[in-house]
């Protein structure tokens, strides 16, 4: 679960940059917060990822336990190209992990957390950035 600042905003990133699918929504207006749960798919076959908006605060401090979320990838060098392109903000080159030789990207949401694109050995069916 992340806690984001602007719930539409981050939906139009996992949506429109990273490529998820926005897979339900609900709001609880006596507490005041919004949720929406995003992926490539539906549990229990993919992951999951929950964003919640607590009305009325815009930002958060990203605390430092907190590392990043890493998506598989088939290209990240496509992936990359693709993210650029829908306007996202790259914060590493896809290239080799240093003294390693996987293929590795960094992106940064528009609440500032980080994702990792590890590129797979091999696609796998219903991968979400090509």
């Amino acid at each position: 679960m992340l806690r984001v600042g602007d719930l539409q905003r981050a939906i139009d990133f996992y949506t429109h940059v990273l490529g998820m699918q926005l897979l339900r929504r609900s709001e609880n207006p006596e507490y005041r917060y919004s949720l929406a749960f995003l992926g490539y798919g539906s549990n229990p076959e993919h992951a999951e990822l929950e964003l919640t908006y607590n009305w009325g605060v815009d930002s958060y401090d990203l605390g430092t336990a907190y590392g990043h979320i890493a998506l598989g990838v088939p290209d990240a060098y496509a992936a990359v190209e693709k993210i650029k392109q829908a306007g996202g903000n790259v914060t590493r080159e896809a290239g080799p992990v240093k003294g390693g030789s996987t293929v590795i990207a960094f992106v940064t949401d528009p609440d500032g957390y980080k994702i990792e694109l590890i590129q797979r050995a091999e696609s796998a069916p219903g991968a979400g950035l090509a």
